[in-house]
């Protein structure tokens, strides 16, 4: 894996491709928004960012970030699992910015007419988490199949459940889970109160936790990654915000914020 240097410069790098097509020379990095004579247009109110339950931290810090650099703005979440989130979305839930864990959530709501021209910011590999103790003496992938431990994954259908299936199957192994979470925190959080011998998350979750919990690594041959798509949503009752904060996230501070997290570039 390359230093976090490394890693800030190549989000900075994908962050100024993809705003080059959609912003103007003008364009301010603090908000994202700009007009014709090249004079930045403040945002305010009250934005509601739906993001995929592992980027609780990271958003978190960048909702802090995008306020301070926006006094009139208000950033409310919603985290969750990326699928129960483009349920609600789909549903009519009202929200302006929609950042999942899977481009299959992301697609749907494109396709729905839900969300527009999704931009990838991130992406996000799995680790091995198991209690700081780890009673179940887990040291390997294949320790998961071991009988008697107890193993907790993310529900089928949920980004953290289907990357830990792409794992298992690229090693050819068979883990049968104890327990189903429905986002990766619920599954961290069993791991991080010895319910559990294991789970399997995201990098990013284990690093989050700190000494909770222990990070047993996958070897990159047996692993797999998620991309993480942000949008805006068409009924964005904050569409100006909306597109200010996605901006946000997309900018080099954006990106300094995620590679601290463990995040890598798209």
């Amino acid at each position: 894996m390359r230093r976090p240097v490394l890693l800030a410069a190549g989000f900075a790098a994908a962050a100024a491709l993809l705003l080059t097509g959609c912003g103007s020379p003008s364009e301010d990095s603090s908000t994202g928004t700009s007009s014709a004579s090249g004079s930045v247009s403040e945002v305010s109110g009250t934005v509601t960012v739906f993001a995929a339950a592992s980027l609780t931290e990271s958003f978190t810090t960048l909702g802090k970030q995008f306020e301070a650099a926006n006094p009139s703005v208000t950033v409310k979440f919603n985290f969750g699992a990326s699928s129960a989130l483009a349920e609600s979305i789909a549903q009519g839930a009202p929200a302006d910015v929609f950042a999942s864990a899977s481009t299959k959530n992301m697609d749907a709501a494109v396709a729905d007419g839900a969300a527009r021209d999704p931009k990838t910011f991130a992406e996000n590999s799995m680790e091995i988490a198991v209690p700081a103790d780890n009673p179940g003496n887990v040291t390997r992938l294949a320790d998961l199949t071991k009988p008697g431990l107890k193993i907790a994954l993310c529900q089928e259908q949920v980004p953290c459940g289907a990357t830990a299936q792409k794992v298992f199957d690229k090693a050819k192994i068979t883990v049968k889970a104890t327990t189903l979470g429905a986002d990766v925190k619920s599954v961290l959080t069993t791991v991080s109160l010895g319910e559990v011998d294991a789970g399997v998350v995201y990098k990013t979750d284990v690093k989050a936790a700190g000494s909770k919990v222990k990070g047993i690594e996958i070897p990159a041959a047996q692993n797999a990654s998620t991309a993480y798509p942000i949008a805006t949503l068409a009924e964005a009752p904050n569409e100006e915000a909306a597109k200010a904060f996605l901006e946000y996230v997309l900018s080099p501070d954006g990106a300094k914020v995620l590679t601290t997290a463990g995040f890598t570039a798209p």
